[in-house]
């Protein structure tokens, strides 16, 4: 099918449109320094990611009722908290830190390269992020988004059917008239599973320079690009 039929892009965001590993490294380390405190702020931010995809399987499996991301995140940092020590921060202080996750930085490419696909295509978010959070996070990054799209909308985290197709469905679109945009592959085939088109964006560096991440191109991808200015460049703009 042509990509003409396309009239959205959706983003995946926390590692596709942002580096969250590098932007929660910095605060922590100034928090350590405020602080005083001695911390691997690399493992610790590593760990913090690492209980997202278990968090919302509970949620996703049942174990937990609906659960915003802020919510999750609260409850992997209260036992990070626990586990590393760190037993010197106020419930401001530990409210303001869970909100490290609205203070992302974008990649380099990421603020232009959207701005370019705005100007042929609604571009909107697809998170698991909920919404308070990814529109604080563009307010912080400046990043140009028409709508703000989020799994809380359809109560159904990433990868459930439902995100991709209720992402649509509030866009007015059919699915194949959306393209889903991610640096993550499956992310990108449970959105061609229901019918949108995907394109490929890999981030090298989203897990730090020690850690290998697939970025082969996929022939079953409809666009296979470098960054977001590439991506744009490939979708004629």
């Amino acid at each position: 099918m042509s990509l003409s039929k396309v009239k959205a892009l959706t983003f995946d965001v926390f590692g596709t449109v942002v580096d969250w590993r590098g932007s929660l490294i910095r605060q922590l380390e100034e928090l350590g320094r405020e602080k005083g405190l001695e911390v691997d702020w690399a493992v610790f931010a590593d760990r913090w990611r690492g209980g997202y995809g278990p968090s919302m399987g509970l949620v996703r499996g049942g174990e937990l009722p609906w659960t915003r991301i802020d919510d999750l995140h609260r409850m992997i940092l209260d036992g990070l908290l626990v586990e590393f020590g760190i037993d010197c921060l106020n419930e401001e202080e530990k409210q303001d830190l869970n909100k490290v996750w609205h203070r992302l930085t974008p990649w380099p490419d990421s603020v232009e390269g959207l701005t370019r696909l705005k100007s042929g295509y609604v571009i909107a978010t697809l998170s698991n992020g909920n919404v308070a959070l990814l529109t604080n996070m563009a307010k912080y990054g400046g990043l140009p988004w028409d709508c703000i799209l989020s799994a809380e909308l359809m109560k159904h985290y990433k990868p459930d059917p439902e995100s991709y197709l209720g992402a649509a469905y509030l866009l007015g679109l059919e699915p194949h008239e959306v393209m889903m945009a991610a640096a993550h592959k499956g992310d990108l085939r449970a959105a061609q599973e229901v019918g949108l088109r995907a394109a490929f964006v890999p981030r090298p560096g989203e897990w730090g320079p020690d850690r290998e991440i697939d970025c082969t191109p996929e022939s079953d991808f409809d666009v296979n690009a470098t960054d977001f200015n590439d991506l744009a460049q490939k979708l004629g703009l």
